[in-house]
């Protein structure tokens, strides 16, 4: 579980890793290359085809090649005559190198296809992307541009045995699936499946190729790589990156059980002599995964101008608390409480989750029997008490119940027979039929304005959720012709951003990852949390897995914790509410209290974690901590375990987690944490005071009880150092 050098060093390294240089080597005919130093590419004058290889040669993707699919028929490099190929040197916003541009040239029957492949000097990457020219003298539709497709058994090389691979795939949103890290051989039904990145790592080899979108304009951004055979004899099949709409995901999830005139398939129109692009994709090979994934962080945040400066919000919600049943009293009595005992500790945010308004859609409108002053009435008590008012909405679903629907069906997202779409699938609330907002009708537009607005400006709130947004960001006949759902949900959130300000913290909770970024401050990493252990592991690895979105992304939100005992089937023991706060607080991001607030006057030892200075210490740093085994765990740790924190010069936090049901035992040799072995340490377990050792250059071995954790502060003797900042 060694620290990889740009880690040991302190030094974030983003965009520029010498050892994972991007470069071309010199082929020979009929490839056609350039040489350069690192990645290794050629492209085939012949057919088009392109690879891709490691620096040292160990790792490889060979002979892919792109695909389209326009007006429902797909076409690939087999259907048109040789390709032109070009070479040019270039300049952009993520460097300088050498690209590539390969033309099919079309007829009056097909349309010409083109793609670009571009490797940087000095650069950890390559990045692609295609694009379609109607050539031909009739309207075009385009359903699917395919940058990759890989379909030789031999095509995809790590350099060591498949049986060693696993697979990071991210997801639809933070829980559509459920995020893990799978084994090579342990696919879903033979497939890793995976939206905006993947990551493939090699644990022989430690060889990685990843891939991650760059951009989120129309499409969405679907990897897949596909097994076959079982067991020992599970091999790679093929693996191909789509860009087409978000029908495939949604059938899943918000369009289960839908009728077939809802799962529309997208159809971009392109009018003849005009050219449609799919996404930017980033390519890498290199022998450091964690490096590739913090650089695509970084590359996200320069491109897309990411709103990643506020500090990290501390406060309370009412989600696990009381879920959907909270009254104005009850809010009221945890509002107090937290304002007398743990407001002077920084908890200041009061978030009312969902349950105060009489329908979605309708969030001006509370539910009367439960708040009969009304929300702004209740936002001004909230602020009297020196709190920060704070509010949950999905805001582009509208219930049957709601205003919209009843007066205004119009402004509703439709499919192509012209009825409007319902959500169907297992995540919609018990007695509500929910649609769909259109955001590019004016109508609908200005009702979003309104809405936001006025809990921005009339009632003072300073932080908004905003929930569902992968169940509604579904594709249909949309107010303005030709746009896509994610088009579409981008439009909605920026009608949201200017209808709040700057000063209003937009938290995305239900998406995927980039389409969001640079128009709100906050994003979910993890599927929910509860008040059972098994959701609390179940969060863990999408917090680990996503710890570079931090600061370049958006400010990560690793949803609420539980420390109280809880009750019925909720309980949390004492050491797994240990575990749920420092899940919170190796996230780096929002730290928001799950609990019902006033019971925990009666279990000091639970209170006691809400004012660890320590833990308090980690939360306002706002750094993640980087997830040590993030693809190394072992078999018997489940998942993720060890994360380690640098907090300044001489002090580091390091947290190891028990996600199993038995004991556990780690030994971690400090130097292969990234920590001088010759340095002298002094070590305490903050979560419960006990000093572990003083040593030099140690081993710290650490016995965990099932469902536990151990937070250690180790602190280096002698040197100088301040809390830094990320």
């Amino acid at each position: 579980m060694k620290l990889p050098s740009h880690l040991r060093s302190n030094v974030l390294h983003g965009l520029l890793i010498a050892c994972m240089g991007v470069a071309l080597t010199a082929a020979a005919q009929p490839r056609t290359g350039r040489s350069m130093r690192g990645l290794k590419a050629t492209v085939e004058a012949a057919h088009g085809a392109y690879s891709l290889t490691s620096p040292d040669g160990a790792a490889s993707l060979k002979n892919a090649s792109i695909t389209v699919k326009a007006n429902h028929q797909w076409l690939s490099a087999q259907d048109y005559s040789k390709p032109t190929v070009k070479e040019i040197s270039f300049r952009g916003e993520l460097g300088s190198g050498h690209a590539w541009t390969v033309t099919y040239s079309g007829d009056a029957q097909r349309p010409t296809l083109r793609y670009e492949l571009r490797v940087y000097a000095n650069r950890p990457f390559a990045d692609l992307q295609v694009t379609v020219l109607n050539s031909t003298a009739q309207a075009l539709t385009v359903q699917d541009m395919r940058p990759v497709s890989a379909e030789a058994a031999s095509a995809l090389n790590l350099g060591g045995p498949e049986a060693e691979e696993r697979v990071l795939s991210d997801s639809f949103s933070e829980d559509r699936p459920e995020m893990q890290i799978r084994d090579f051989d342990n696919p879903k039904d033979q497939m890793h499946l995976g939206v905006g990145s993947q990551l493939i790592y090699n644990r022989a080899s430690g060889q990685s190729l990843f891939f991650g979108t760059l951009t989120s304009n129309k499409f969405l951004t679907i990897l897949r790589l596909h097994v076959a055979g079982d067991g020992a004899d599970t091999h790679f099949a093929s693996f191909e990156v789509d860009n087409a709409g978000t029908t495939e995901l949604t059938r899943d999830y918000s369009l289960r059980h839908a009728p077939q005139d809802d799962l529309v398939e997208l159809s971009v129109p392109v009018a003849p002599g005009h050219a449609l692009s799919s996404e930017r994709l980033l390519v890498s090979l290199a022998k450091d995964y964690h490096a590739q994934l913090e650089t695509y962080g970084g590359i996200i945040h320069t491109l897309h101008h990411a709103r990643v400066s506020p500090p990290p919000p501390m406060g309370w919600w009412s989600w696990t608390a009381y879920y959907a049943q909270l009254t104005q009293q009850e809010a009221l009595t945890d509002a107090k409480w937290m304002a007398a005992n743990l407001k002077s500790d920084g908890y200041k945010y009061f978030h009312v989750d969902e349950g105060y308004s009489v329908a979605r859609g309708d969030y001006l409108t509370p539910m009367s029997s439960r708040f009969p002053d009304g929300m702004e009435k209740f936002e001004k008590k909230l602020q009297a008490l020196g709190l920060t008012p704070a509010i949950w909405t999905a805001p582009f679903e509208v219930s049957d119940q709601a205003w919209v629907y009843q007066h205004h069906k119009d402004w509703l997202l439709h499919d192509y027979a012209g009825k409007p779409i319902q959500l169907t699938g297992s995540h919609m609330p018990g007695g509500q039929a929910i649609y769909v907002i259109d955001s590019t009708n004016p109508g609908a537009q200005a009702y979003l304005r309104k809405t936001y607005s006025t809990m921005a400006k009339q009632w003072g709130i300073r932080a908004i959720k905003l929930d569902f947004m992968e169940d509604s960001c579904i594709e249909g006949k949309y107010y303005r012709a030709g746009t896509t759902a994610l088009e579409a949900q981008r439009i909605g959130l920026g009608i949201i951003r200017s209808a709040v300000g700057d000063g209003v913290l937009l938290d995305k909770d239900g998406s995927v990852m980039l389409n969001p970024v640079g128009l709100v401050d906050m994003g979910r990493i993890s599927q929910d949390t509860s008040h059972r252990f098994h959701g609390i592991k179940a969060a863990a690895t999408g917090i680990a897995a996503r710890y570079y979105m931090n600061h370049n992304f958006f400010l990560t939100d690793p949803d609420a914790f539980m420390i109280s005992r809880g009750e019925g089937n909720r309980v949390l023991s004492l050491d797994e509410a240990k575990v749920s706060i420092a899940l919170a607080a190796v996230a780096g991001g929002m730290f928001e209290i799950g609990d019902k607030l006033p019971e925990l006057a009666a279990e000091p030892e639970r209170l006691a974690l809400l004012k660890n200075p320590d833990l308090l210490a980690m939360v306002h740093l706002s750094k993640a901590s980087f997830p040590v085994d993030l693809m190394t765990y072992r078999p018997e740790d489940l998942q993720p375990s060890v994360f380690l924190l640098k907090e300044n010069a001489r002090q580091s936090m390091l947290t190891v987690f028990n996600w199993t049901d038995d004991a556990r035992t780690h030994n971690i040799l400090l130097s292969e944490i990234g920590l001088k072995p010759d340095g002298n340490y002094t070590m305490q377990n903050i979560l419960d005071g006990k000093q572990i050792q003083r040593c030099k250059g140690c081993e710290i071995p650490l016995n965990l009880a099932p469902h536990s954790v151990a937070m250690i502060k180790i602190v280096q003797e002698g040197a100088a150092g301040s809390r830094s900042h990320q």
